[in-house]
């Protein structure tokens, strides 16, 4: 349909609504006058007034009525009184008038019987028309409100229509140097801001603009962010909408709003194209139940296509965005539709630093709070992470009445991200003893082991989600390798608090506490035990690094007696942390009780005071000599 076809539509759709209200309103003013004209206007042209029934026959019996005209539907009458007034009265025709036809006739006044007085012409059309018409308009502004309204009749014919959001100009309101953290992702990027302000530059030398960006990370590293920084960095018209948007009930849909999309992004090239979670849409097909869905299928089918197929998509630049890679179709990922993939990973301590300054440019800091301190102690925050850390702590503020964010909030804030919420201390003081040395056997063994991370805190305050107390480490930057050595001081670690636990109170006073602690201990052993090769087992790998998600059936790749050896060595990697864990807390028994003292007393200690009084008992291990104080 052309464009002047279109308008000509518009103006006669709109013509035609106003001629439509403009005779109903007509025909409503026309109705108001003609009710009027039965009550007011006479067949003679006199006006008359009414009086009631009672008034009537007591007129008659005062022989003060000289004639009367009956109606012969007997509703109505209008007499002829001696003083040369006329009046008009409503009859009751039940009882057929019986009493005042006798009153005329004792009387002697003139009876006449005429036809009941009809109705204007004028006033019969409008009540013929009226209501009719009045409902025609109030249901023809019913279906006008729902054909506007979202998913309503009137948007029947554009169903399978793209529900992208456009913006011609590109005003997204974020350019590269709002995003921090992530700078090789930005370099990357940087290169596509290119393509789309000078592509004669690398057409020259025969280079063809990119087709798809895959933007692959964890959530809240800033994959959105990035999309709209790109937009805004290349000044080109931006479409934007989610993977979820194209799948609908009916199977063809996805598929109809695919085309209209990429249509609309090849009139406006060149342009972007940003989906996000493309994993609603992307996944392998020929999964799930019923061997696929056939509406998921067909959209991904013609998504294809367009990035890729017959006549192809010059100019358009699709950004995608997913967390989960892995589930999404191999015809998807090859080159020629997402040519480069690029991986928005989690900040590193620079990174985080840069995202805080980004962050803090609207809160008001305390002038002993350290940005480069924040940074350090939250490593494996990523960016969404870091401004709910200090939006958390100017909220914690306000509820202190305090003027400026300090490092108090700024450390409760961190905790509660990480944790939980604080709630009321234990009361209980035999539970909360028990907690106490169970918290200390694990921050003990993560003080006096070497290879494990340094201890940031222990306390025994509650959080919500039924934690009684925890103790907290900060891993390490540096990227490298576990070795065995690591992953068996971890499982001692985990298995401290049991074993304090045992030391101090006897076995049979155990408790359930430590049920997350076993549940970490049977994942590492098992991992070193199947995958890693870090048993007697010897160099096998017995399971796979992921096992298949699509497959309703999990099969084992080794047989029973595989199965029960290897049941054998988790029992014993973890028998043997328990006993070198127990060995730990017998050695240093006393220093472990003047711990739990201090801390029942304060209820919590950081990492730099926890080693200075280990200190003062034994000798610490070479990590344990960098301060880490915040």
């Amino acid at each position: 349909m052309s464009s002047q076809e279109k308008i000509f539509r518009q103006i006669f759709r709109t013509n035609l609504w106003r001629r439509v209200k403009t005779t109903v309103i007509s025909l409503a003013i026309l109705q108001s006058v003609a009710l009027t004209v039965p009550t007011s206007a006479r067949a003679d042209g006199e006006n008359a007034s009414t009086i009631g029934y009672t008034e009537l026959l007591s007129s008659v019996k005062d022989n003060k009525v000289q004639k009367i005209d009956l109606e012969s539907n007997g509703l109505a009458a209008e007499a002829v009184l001696k003083d040369g007034r006329k009046v008009r009265i409503d009859l009751i025709a039940r009882d057929g008038n019986t009493e005042l036809m006798k009153a005329l006739r004792e009387n002697n006044v003139d009876i006449a019987v005429r036809a009941p007085q009809q109705p204007t012409l004028i006033w019969q059309l409008a009540s013929t028309f009226f209501v009719p018409l009045l409902l025609i308009f109030v249901l023809l502004m019913v279906l006008r409100r729902l054909s506007n309204a979202p998913g309503g009749p009137g948007q029947t014919l554009s169903f399978g229509k793209t529900k992208a959001r456009f913006s011609p100009e590109a005003k997204t309101g974020i350019m590269f140097e709002d995003v921090a953290g992530i700078d090789t992702a930005k370099e990357e990027l940087q290169e596509v801001v290119t393509f789309l302000k000078q592509p004669d530059r690398f057409t020259a030398v025969g280079a063809k603009i990119p087709k798809g960006v895959l933007l692959i990370g964890p959530p809240g590293t800033g994959k959105t962010l990035l999309a709209k920084a790109i937009a805004g960095e290349a000044g080109v018209p931006f479409f934007s909408l989610s993977g979820s948007e194209f799948v609908e009930m009916f199977v063809g849909v996805g598929a109809s709003r695919v085309r209209d999309l990429f249509q609309k992004a090849k009139e406006n090239a060149p342009c972007i194209i940003f989906i996000d979670e493309i994993d609603a849409v992307g996944r392998q097909r020929g999964t799930g139940i019923g061997g696929g869905n056939d509406e998921r299928e067909q959209t991904l089918n013609q998504m294809l296509t367009e990035m890729d197929g017959f006549q192809g998509n010059t100019g358009v630049i699709v950004v995608a965005a997913t967390n989960r890679p892995d589930v999404l179709d191999s015809a998807l990922l090859r080159p020629g539709r997402f040519d480069r993939q690029i991986t928005v990973d989690l900040p590193d301590f620079k990174g985080r630093q840069e995202i805080l300054k980004v962050h803090a440019r609207n809160k008001k800091l305390d002038e002993n709070v350290s940005i480069e301190a924040i940074a350090r102690r939250t490593p494996g925050f990523a960016g969404a992470d870091l401004a709910n850390l200090l939006n958390e702590a100017a909220i914690l503020t306000a509820r202190r009445y305090k003027e400026a964010i300090g490092e108090l909030e700024i450390s409760d804030a961190i905790d509660r991200v990480k944790i939980g919420m604080t709630l009321k201390p234990l009361l209980n003081s035999a539970e909360k003893t028990k907690t106490a040395y169970h918290e200390i056997g694990h921050a003990l063994l993560t003080t006096l082991l070497k290879n494990t991370d340094p201890l940031d805190k222990v306390t025994i305050i509650p959080r919500s989600g039924g934690t009684l107390g925890f103790s907290l480490s900060l891993p390490s930057e540096e990227m490298g390798l576990e070795t065995r050595s690591t992953l068996l001081d971890m499982i001692t670690v985990a298995l401290g608090g049991r074993a304090a636990e045992e030391v101090v109170f006897g076995i049979a006073e155990i408790d359930v506490g430590a049920s997350s602690d076993l549940q970490k201990v049977a994942k590492i052993a098992r991992t070193m035990v199947t995958k890693l090769g870090m048993s007697s087992l010897g160099l096998a790998a017995f399971e796979g690094q992921q096992q298949n998600e699509f497959s309703w059936m999990q099969k084992n790749e080794y047989s029973e007696e595989i199965a029960s050896k290897i049941d054998q060595q988790v029992r014993n990697i973890a028998k043997t942390c328990y006993d070198q864990a127990k060995q730990i807390i017998l050695e240093n028994r006393d220093l472990c009780d003047r711990l739990v003292d201090i801390l029942l007393e304060s209820e919590t200690l950081d990492g730099e005071e926890f080693r200075k009084i280990v200190s003062q008992y034994t000798q610490l291990p070479e990590k344990q000599t960098a301060s880490l104080k915040f």
